[in-house]
């Protein structure tokens, strides 16, 4: 008899375990490294492989680290909006060019414009998976000392920017 409802009382056990996932906020996903200093790397500028980049680029401001590619549908979706928050001046951003094909990379940036300062070209995505990387895109902010503060899954929007970096900017600077 106790073998019969056995299923049932399994079943009824998880329902709340069910609704936690559903409810939660599907474009987040939670990061081990919020509010620890960029993991370390050295890659060769996407422009200039001859220049190689690393996490001290980052150091002294606040910086937004965007993981991009051009066969990301989410990446050309965001892009119009990172040349207008580049256009503003109101943050630096770096572009991690994950997985890619350099030429098709430069000749995105050419066609669409570059709101990058820097973009660096992890090409094996060993980078990307040292920074919890799921998809492109993403963004990390960044702190002047080096410390991420946030991660954003999914193409940024200005709704995106005001509601979830702009926080930490005005909280930090204060």
């Amino acid at each position: 008899m106790k073998k019969k409802y056995a299923p049932i009382i399994v079943f009824v056990l998880m329902l709340p375990i069910f609704f936690v996932g559903l409810s939660r906020n599907k474009s987040e996903l939670p990061s081990p490294l919020i509010g620890k200093i960029v993991p370390a790397f050295v890659l060769p500028s996407l422009i200039d492989p001859a220049v190689m980049i690393n996490q001290a680029n980052f150091n002294g401001r606040f910086v937004l680290f965007n993981v991009w590619a051009t066969w990301c549908a989410g990446c050309r979706e965001e892009h119009e909006f990172l040349m207008e928050l580049s256009a503003r001046d109101e943050i630096s951003i770096i572009g991690l060019n994950w997985r890619d094909n350099r030429n098709d990379a430069l000749n995105w940036l050419i066609t669409l414009g570059n709101p990058y300062e820097l973009s660096v070209e992890d090409k094996l995505g060993r980078t990307a998976i040292d920074w919890g990387v799921y998809g492109a895109p993403e963004t990390f902010l960044i702190n002047p000392q080096g410390v991420i503060l946030y991660k954003h899954l999914g193409p940024l929007t200005e709704r995106d920017w005001t509601l979830n970096f702009m926080p930490f900017l005005v909280t930090e600077q204060t």
